[in-house]
């Protein structure tokens, strides 16, 4: 696989992008998660295409399985968790800054939190 980025719960690869759009491919372990975070200039939408787990958007908790589709609006709170398998999403991001910087971690397995959610910023 080529563009891919890891990370401590597993990692993503851009699969694409253009205007106002990026596409991205999401493999969490199992039984890990990402960090809880939102987003203050993108929205998602992310599609299970393979394993299971759980994922969260507000205050709202689904079960993820194939085919499992979630709508996440700028600047709710989500996160998704792998069950006893790999959780792989496809992930389509809408907005005016569509980086890694845009995201505020409130809570994280491995010590990644935000400045911003410590009450530094």
């Amino acid at each position: 696989m080529a563009n891919v980025v890891e990370r401590p719960w597993g990692w993503f690869e851009t699969l694409g992008a253009g205007e106002g759009y990026l596409v991205k491919r999401l493999c969490i372990r199992a039984g890990q998660r990402i960090s809880l975070q939102r987003h203050h200039h993108r929205s998602e939408h992310w599609v299970v295409v393979a394993g299971t787990g759980s994922l969260l958007c507000a205050t709202q908790t689904i079960g993820a399985e194939v085919g499992t589709a979630l709508l996440i609006p700028c600047g709710a709170l989500h996160r998704a968790t792998a069950g006893e398998h790999d959780l792989l999403i496809v992930e389509v991001q809408r907005g005016e800054l569509l980086s890694e910087d845009d995201i505020e971690r409130i809570a994280d397995d491995y010590q990644r939190v935000s400045e911003r959610a410590q009450g530094k910023c």
